[in-house]
């Protein structure tokens, strides 16, 4: 008889680590990779663990209870197409296809909708946590079909990682339908992406124009971790100017080529927010600042033609070190805000019932953003889960009121000595924009009217209004 609780297809580190992770919860796992050695190794390596090596998806499949579910741990895009289509034959109905990659989430709400036509389940879920998490407890998001959560809950919350007083409550629930649950997952990155921009532009701050040593450095992002920005991100920072050189003199972080790689998240989610028309701003001046950094020989270049200057900041040390600290709080804040505010549009695009409270709930730990600040998101969406922005928040609103004169004055210096601080910028911009009542759109609308008869609202009548400019000039 079929012995197994689940299958894993895709043996990379993450796949490797997700089934050890389940195996130490007690289920049996049936595991397949393409290249079939890399199963017998895998399987070799892990003597007296409760795996079974398949070398074909048919013995994979015939190895798993009903309703059988498989997990898939291929690479994002076509790859996943193809594995389910050499699935789909082999099982039955009922049985359950969930995809743990970092897929685009509209080809998740395609697949759904195609694999429930065929019969089948669907669950396209984010996994978030790195190697580590996958072994010992990563954060997952999954969404799809609803009646698959019933099948796959209770593996799926062992696996992950655990918080509160206890360490029992589960970094997993039911996100929503379709591609929910990697939409999540795409926002969790996106704001990944922000929260490293900021911390690394307070890291360029404190160094350039404070001059601060590593080993300064590691003791105020220590400090800092002991206050509201406690976090993963905070920590390791903390932890990465303690590391020697290797292979030489000094400290490992200056001997990195300044040049930051992306897989492309952020990059999605800063493309649909333009599509749904939300300022996921300082986001998208992260994946940016990634391409701007990779320009490496040019900015050279450049730096020949326009020497940066070497001027310090010339106040008190301390205080800037802590108006720092403020700017980047407060530059969080709005990060997530607007990552809250793009899934809430998504939410309304794609009529999904999203659950912000427990999306945050999601990101509390396992994942690469998990922080104390997250309870704090929590509480705000549970005071008020129809919460247009987390700004306007009480909790929120006193941390922007008591950060503002900092944020401003880190800026304000950035600018002063040519240290670019676009995350910074871009965030303190955006809160400008937003607390408003009245922007210049107004002339850009008479514009638009003027060159191309595009019409324009007013403010004291109701429809559209076009103007003959030209006619209409009365010159002084």
């Amino acid at each position: 008889m079929p012995a197994c609780d689940i299958g894993l297809v895709g043996l990379a580190v993450m796949g490797e680590n997700l089934v050890l992770n389940m195996e130490s919860r007690g289920y049996q796992v049936a595991v397949f990779n393409r290249t079939v050695s890399k199963v017998d190794d895998f399987v070799k390596r892990n003597p007296g663990k409760k795996l079974t090596g398949c070398h074909s998806l048919h013995e994979l499949v015939g190895s798993l209870k009903s309703p059988r579910k498989i997990m898939m741990m291929v690479k994002a895009g076509p790859a996943v197409d193809e594995l389910i289509a050499e699935l789909v034959p082999l099982l039955s109905k009922g049985d359950i296809l969930i995809d743990g990659g970092n897929s685009y989430f509209p080809d998740t709400n395609r697949r759904t909708v195609e694999i429930e036509k065929a019969g089948l389940l669907y669950v396209g879920t984010g996994v978030s946590g790195g190697e580590e998490g996958a072994l010992k407890g990563p954060s997952i998001m999954p969404g799809g079909s609803a009646a698959a959560w019933p099948e796959v809950k209770e593996i799926l919350q062992k696996i992950s990682a655990k918080v509160g007083p206890k360490a029992d409550i589960p970094c997993c629930e039911w996100v929503g339908p379709s591609g929910s649950g990697h939409y999540v997952k795409m926002v969790h990155n996106g704001i990944e992406y922000g929260d490293m921009q900021l911390i690394c532009e307070a890291y360029f701050i404190l160094k350039n124009a404070l001059g601060l040593t590593n080993d300064e450095l590691y003791r105020v992002f220590d400090r800092w971790n002991r206050t509201e920005l406690e976090s993963y991100l905070i920590e390791i920072t903390r932890d990465i100017f303690t590391v020697p050189d290797p292979q030489g003199e000094g400290q490992l972080v200056d001997k990195i080529l300044d040049t930051a790689q992306q897989k492309g998240t952020g990059k999605w989610m800063s493309q649909h927010a333009l599509d749904l028309g939300t300022p996921t701003t300082l986001i998208t001046e992260a994946v940016f600042a990634r391409c701007l950094s990779a320009q490496k020989a040019a900015r050279v270049r450049a730096s020949k033609v326009f020497p940066p200057s070497a001027k310090r900041y010339a106040g008190d040390r301390d205080k800037f070190i802590e108006d720092i600290r403020q700017a980047l709080y407060a530059s969080k804040i709005c990060s997530y805000a607007q990552g809250f505010v793009q899934l809430e549009a998504a939410a309304a695009e794609f009529k999904w019932d999203l659950n912000y409270g427990n999306v945050s709930l999601l990101w509390r730990g396992g994942c690469i953003i998990r922080a104390r600040f997250l309870e704090d998101i929590k509480r705000a969406f549970d005071k008020n889960a129809k919460l247009e922005n987390l700004l306007l928040d009480d909790f929120f609103a006193a941390a922007i009121r008591k950060a503002e004169p900092s944020w401003r004055h880190v800026v304000a210096q950035s600018v002063e000595l040519g240290l670019p601080a676009p995350g910074f910028a871009a965030a303190l911009t955006y809160f400008d924009g937003y607390r408003r009542d009245r922007l210049p759109a107004n002339l850009l609308q008479a514009q638009r009217d003027y060159f191309g008869a595009h019409t324009y609202q007013r403010i004291d009548k109701e429809g559209a209004f076009h103007t003959d400019w030209i006619r209409a000039r009365k010159l002084p």
